[in-house]
């Protein structure tokens, strides 16, 4: 973190609530907590990390991404 009012200093976060509540919370009316929990849970576990291309990770999903860049077994050992 850098110094107060500094714009950089949540970027990222603001880039992903700007994110969900367009792509998911103004979407529609929640009739309870409970039921906007599950969705925003759903959203994020199901598909924000597993399906939505970033474009900061080479248009790949955070599971894609993930996945080619991890060590292959034989190089771990070495």
């Amino acid at each position: 973190m850098s110094r107060v009012a500094n714009c950089w200093d949540n970027a990222v976060a603001e880039s992903f609530f700007a994110t969900l509540k367009g792509e998911l919370v103004d979407r529609q009316a929640w009739p309870t907590r409970a039921a906007a929990r599950s969705a925003i849970f759903d959203y994020v576990e199901g598909f924000y990390n597993r399906q939505r291309r970033h474009s900061t990770l080479g248009y790949l999903s955070p599971a894609a991404y993930e996945a080619a860049h991890q060590p292959t077994p034989a190089a771990a050992v070495a």
